[in-house]
């Protein structure tokens, strides 16, 4: 079992994070990547790479023989699979062992135990586990699902049997909203496992998401090192992780890792993995399922207590015993951390594509706060994995002192070029819901169909309009305050404004240092932001909020984007489906076709009622941003194309 070269197989931060600790403790590192990761981090800190395919995942970091060829030829002897792709592949972990490989992770019979969420369910209630009412059967039949909804009751979840991590997964409030939940859950999960079968779970409302961080080894130990609150999430995808849970109680905290390290010993389970529990509003708590790798979200444990879980996996995996026993680990403190995605969400959370301008979060470093990484400033957001682009996290004396010191972080490391959530992290971090720990799973989800100012978009105050026509018209520098009055007309977020700029009391002095910190003198105050400059565009970053300003051209622009007689794809994805073909006729709002980007299905929708007349695009095609789906004959006054998410 021993081992001295690792394979990474995996991408973006994570792929960064493994290979930090292995090169610390020796070991020499081995990339692989697809053709739209040739320039990525992970690739330039690895002691060898190796391409593996093209950028579509299934033909690149879920190419199992490209995997094992790029091993035999690097001479690897073993291989980390991160989270995602081949992390809780059972067949891939055989593989690998079949290949006299070491699999840093528990054994394949573990992982197709608990990838099975109704098998694993089984099991669970036979090792005296509690877990949420359900149905587990084979008969996969509509009727047959929609009689068992019924006598369960709703609001209930549809789920995959296989994966996680949210895919497959659709909730169903009443009879009447079961069939389309049954069907959206098949296809995306036969599209991200290759297995259609569900299970039926009735919903814990307002419940809370508590899992619990569990080691096991192969000399029979087992141990649990506490439990990460993950109720802040939407459409099942967590977005802040915290540890201690606010509202765990001593007791609960004992029963749950006794039933935690239960459902590990029960299926001979080895390594780092994650039993994950709904809490309900009397603290009763319930298995959902076990993680069989390690979580995004381990760095929050690993600042509890000051362990490094991916040193810890890679001695259990060379036959080493666990480093602690339980008695032997303590908790100090309080860590949270949030996760940057490239999303828009003030636009419905959709995917967001594009070049990384400025991203530098090394300024933002300080006692307590870690980031972890998987893009560089100059690198590419691609639309073929996942939207999670870093992660942010603060450890403090307590809950308040990482919550401060995380929105600080936020602040001070803006991404620009890329629509992202940065700022929605940290207004939701200050948000009375989440400081009163009075969240639960649903929450952002009914936040999103009303109108919560969380969700509003920032604009840019009358300070930033001014500031920005400073900039614009301003050498580098100190501004002199001998430069004439003129007039410039600048845009931002759909608004246009004619500005003045001139000497006098309103004069702003501003100067940019060689990291794109901007320092300016305004109303009599100093002040610092964050800027990046290109061309007719200016990039600011305020608070975690980037606003875009445009100096607006005397050029009419070229392309009509909001002809609702053309359709058009909103981000670069994958045609997962064409609703309607030439010559149909179709309603205002009504979906025309389905984009899947970065784990999300995005409607095009038209945007007015017409006829489509042509077809640009078949199902499966890969699409850019901005190209033309379908043609329409518009037969009402047009209102403009709408996308949306499921």
């Amino acid at each position: 079992m021993k081992f001295s070269k690792i394979l990474v197989a995996n991408r973006g931060e994570i792929a960064c994070r493994v290979m930090r600790t292995a090169r610390t403790l020796g070991y020499r590192c081995v990339a692989v990547y697809s053709d739209a990761d040739a320039e990525a981090p992970h690739v330039a800190m690895a002691d060898e790479a190796v391409r593996i395919g093209a950028a579509p995942a299934a033909e690149s970091y879920l190419n199992v023989a490209a995997i094992l060829d790029a091993a035999r030829r690097t001479g690897a002897d073993a291989v980390h699979p991160g989270y995602g792709f081949l992390s809780e592949n059972a067949t891939f972990a055989q593989a690998c062992a079949d290949a006299g490989l070491t699999f840093i992770g528990p054994p394949a019979e573990a992982i197709a135990a608990m990838g099975d969420k109704a098998g694993a369910k089984r099991r669970m209630i036979a090792a005296g586990v509690p877990t949420v009412p359900g149905y587990l059967g084979d008969e996969q039949g509509d009727e047959r699902l929609m009689a068992e909804a019924e006598a369960l009751g709703f609001p209930l979840l549809v789920k995959a049997v296989a994966g996680g991590g949210g895919r497959g997964m659709r909730l169903a409030t009443s009879a009447a909203e079961l069939p389309e939940a049954l069907a959206g859950a098949r296809r995306e999960s036969q599209a991200a496992f290759g297995d259609a079968t569900l299970m039926l779970e009735r919903l814990v409302e307002a419940g809370r998401h508590i899992e619990i961080q569990v080691f096991a080894d192969a000399h029979g130990h087992a141990v649990h090192l506490g439990e990460r609150d993950c109720t802040a999430q939407r459409r099942r995808q967590k977005l802040i992780e915290e540890a201690p849970s606010p509202i765990v109680t001593p007791a609960l905290r004992e029963a749950m890792g006794r039933d935690a390290v239960a459902a590990a010993l029960a299926v001979g389970y080895r390594g780092a993995g994650t039993v994950e529990f709904i809490v309900d509003a009397q603290l009763r708590h319930y298995f959902l399922e076990m993680n069989t790798r390690l979580q995004v979200e381990h760095p929050v444990t690993e600042m509890l207590t000051g362990l490094d879980l991916v040193e810890w996996q890679l001695r259990v995996a060379a036959g080493e015993a666990l480093p602690l026993a339980q008695d032997e680990i303590v908790f100090s403190g309080h860590a949270i951390e949030a996760r940057l995605y490239a999303e828009d969400p003030y636009a419905g959370f959709a995917p967001q594509t594009g070049a990384v301008l400025h991203f530098r979060p090394a300024d933002a470093l300080r006692p307590g706060v870690r980031i972890d990484a998987g893009i560089v400033e100059g690198g590419r957001v691609a639309p073929w994995y996942d939207p999670m682009l870093a992660k942010v996290i603060a450890h403090g004396r307590n809950r308040d002192d990482a919550i401060r010191r995380l929105i600080a972080a936020l602040e001070d490391a803006p991404l620009l070029g890329v629509a992202n959530n940065g700022r929605f992290l940290r207004d939701l971090l200050d948000h009375e819901r989440f400081r009163s720990a009075t969240m639960h799973t649903a929450l952002l989800d009914e936040w999103s169909s009303g109108d919560e100012p969380i969700l509003q978009r920032p604009h840019p105050t009358e300070a930033d309009w001014r500031l920005a026509a400073a900039l614009f018209a301003g050498p580098k520098g100190w501004r002199p305050s001998s430069v004439a009055a003129f007039d410039l007309t600048l845009s931002c977020g759909g608004e246009a404004r004619n500005m003045r700029v001139g000497a006098g009391a309103a004069a702003i002095e501003w100067q940019v240092d060689a990291h794109g910190r901007l320092r300016y003198t305004q109303d009599g105050i100093t002040r610092h932001a964050t800027l990046h400059r290109d061309d007719d565009t200016l990039h600011l970053a305020r608070d975690a909020a980037v606003f875009v300003f445009r100096e607006a051209s005397p050029l009419p622009s070229a392309a009509k984007r909001n002809d609702p007689a053309i359709a058009r794809a909103s981000v670069a994805g994958t045609v997962a489906r064409l609703e309607v073909g030439a010559g149909d006729t179709v309603l205002a709002g009504q979906t025309l076709a389905v984009i899947e980007a970065m784990k999300m299905e995005i409607r095009v929708t038209a945007g007015a009622a017409g006829i489509v007349t042509a077809v640009r695009v078949l199902a499966g095609t890969q699409v850019e941003a901005g190209a033309i789906l379908m043609e329409l004959d518009i037969e009402e006054a047009p209102c403009l194309p709408m996308t949306k998410p499921f």
